[in-house]
Order: structure tokens, then sequence, then C-alpha cells
């Protein structure tokens, strides 16, 4: 089975994450993220998959247990992609504040969005 961002921590956690966003679904061909625009929130991804676009060209894909729009927020700089929802999604939205909350409450938290943002370089 592949990795996902929730693996790395306990039911606890991810109950605390979970909780600390709000559940929501979004169809197809939607567009949460833009790149250029102030970082306000991120995603985990529950369900479906979304492209990763820089200038307009896809760079990855992503899916269930996924977290995208997270760089920005913790360097405090615009988005540097746009995210398209490729099928219907199942997020959790997390506003700026509760990923910059939840770094400062779950040092796990914290160190898994650094290994996550070091896995995506290159």
């Amino acid at each position: 089975m592949t990795e996902t961002f929730f693996d790395a921590f306990t039911p606890q956690e991810v109950a605390r994450i979970s909780a600390a966003g709000t559940h929501l679904t979004l169809p197809q061909g939607w567009s949460p993220i833009w790149e250029n625009t102030p970082a306000d929130k991120a995603y985990v991804v529950l369900a479906g998959s979304v492209s990763v676009r820089r200038g307009g060209e896809e760079v990855a894909r992503l899916g269930p247990g996924d977290i995208v729009g997270e760089a920005a927020i913790l360097n405090r700089q615009l988005r540097n992609a746009t995210i398209v929802a490729l099928t219907p999604l199942e997020l959790i939205h997390l506003a700026a504040d509760a990923v910059r909350s939840l770094c400062e409450e779950m040092p796990t938290f914290r160190a898994t969005l650094d290994r996550v943002a070091e896995s995506r370089l290159g």
C-alpha cells in the first residue's frame, strides 16, 4: 500500500487534523488553488485525483492521502502551482491559520509537511 499523508500520524492526530478543517466535495474540473495567488488554504485529498500545473503544464498528479497548498502557507509566498480536479473530490479544507496552528501544536504535523515539501523538490 502507498504511504499517505495521514500514515505519519496516530488516530488521535488524524482526528485533530480533520477537526481543524472542513470536509467538502468539489466537482471535476474545479480549481481550488490558483498559481500566483495568496496562500490562504490547503487541502488534504480524501478521494479523487488532482493535476498540479505550473504555467499550464502538468508537473504532478496527486490523490487520496496527499496534501496540497501547504508549502506557500509555510513559506508565506504566492502559490507556485494551480490545482485542477481530474475527478470529483472529497477534501479536508484547512485555512492558513489552521495549518499554522497545527504546526505549532503538533510537531509531527510540521515535520510531515517539511518531508512532503522536500519530496516534491526537484
